[in-house]
């Protein structure tokens, strides 16, 4: 996968135009967080990565006036090829556009885009219903919806709707273009950021963590606990204040800056992080592709033709037995698993918990 995914954003020109081949800096401030990269998520031995091992290290890596913080404790590798980062939005855009072109119909929209559920007949999935009451016949009937997936189908708990928190920060003309065709700086703990939006000019940074879940008793599971998405332009204080620590590690000087944007941003975590894109094993009807586990928009360019494969019975044996429906693996599913995850407090946390005057407030034009 990675593989055909990594061609398709240098090759594809859907796709390519999007993606920005800038490098990427794997880092962590603890040992602990040092020696996993060094055995889990790099290969240190290799030519392409060079090591940072002081604060001018790090600063060095980008323009004079761009990394201005002491990077205390920080370790890291930096590679230079075959990583960088997307503009999801403009990607998403192409690809919507190029499907339309194709013959894709799109319907969108409340309510006739929204579905509400799955129609069923004789054990088998024929379509699905929108919020309008029209029933979609389909001969095939394909369930992408992500983290909201698992409010359509009993996924037998292999779905935990997982969420993360980004913000942005407002950068002047002059700071943007001194950002420009940057690295991508992560600590595998701590956060990341990317360049500037060449739009708005807007610094996207993430804190990194295991996740927030939102569980409650749902009553359309028998009363089981499970993790409901719900939409959020704001993002816990919590998680802000680790933005702004994040920054005064690496760029102090942007510390205190207010934040433009800020959302909560939804994926579905299988057990294993594995994607799930299989037939159903009762509804033959039926084929899902979810469980995105955090890796789903960077195989933007690939991940339809594996679908296509899978809808045709054409998967190769070795990518089928990876992403098979496979219950399983969640019979004893524990929804606190951080499942190799690092940052904030190094657990799942949990929505219910933030009080409502414990989200960030974003001042929008107009505001008062």
């Amino acid at each position: 996968m990675e593989h055909r995914e990594l061609k398709g954003w240098k090759t594809d020109p859907v796709f390519q135009p999007y993606f920005h081949e800038t490098g990427v800096i794997v880092s962590g401030h603890t040992p602990a967080l040092i020696q996993h990269i060094r055995e889990e998520e790099i290969d240190s031995s290799d030519a392409e990565f060079t090591a940072l091992k002081t604060a001018d290290d790090f600063r060095k890596t980008m323009p004079p006036g761009v990394l201005t913080g002491e990077f205390p404790g920080w370790k890291g590798w930096f590679g230079r090829t075959g990583a960088g980062w997307i503009h999801a939005r403009k990607a998403m855009i192409s690809a919507y556009t190029e499907a339309q072109r194709l013959g894709v119909n799109f319907i969108t929209g409340t309510p006739v885009g929204q579905v509400v559920s799955l129609v069923y007949d004789h054990g088998d999935v024929t379509g699905a219903q929108t919020a309008d009451g029209v029933v979609h016949q389909a001969q095939h009937t394909i369930l992408a919806a992500g983290a909201g997936s698992d409010r359509l189908l009993d996924f037998e708990k292999q779905l935990r709707p997982t969420a993360w928190t980004l913000s942005h920060i407002r950068m002047t003309p002059e700071e943007a273009a001194l950002y420009k065709n940057l690295p991508v700086l992560f600590n595998i703990a701590k956060g990341f950021f990317m360049e500037p939006d060449e739009d708005k000019h807007e610094l996207k940074i993430c804190d990194e963590h295991p996740g927030y879940c939102n569980l409650v008793t749902d009553p359309n599971s028998n009363g089981e606990t499970r993790s409901i998405p719900f939409a959020r332009h704001q993002i816990p204080l919590e998680a802000e204040a680790r933005v702004r620590e994040f920054l005064r590690d690496t760029m102090p000087h942007l510390a205190d800056r207010p934040l433009v944007f800020a959302r909560i941003c939804w994926d579905a975590d299988t057990p294993d992080r594995a994607f799930l894109i299989d037939r159903h094993p009762e509804h033959p009807s039926l084929l899902v592709a979810v469980g995105g586990s955090g890796n789903g928009a960077m195989q933007m360019p690939s991940i339809g033709a594996f679908i296509c494969d899978a809808l045709e019975g054409a998967l190769p044996k070795e990518l089928k037995d990876v992403v098979r429906w496979r219950p399983e693996t969640a019979a004893q599913r524990d929804w606190s698993s951080t499942q190799g995850r690092f940052g904030g407090p190094d657990v799942v946390m949990n929505f219910q918990d933030v009080k409502e005057d414990e989200w960030t407030r974003i001042d929008t034009p107009g505001d008062s």
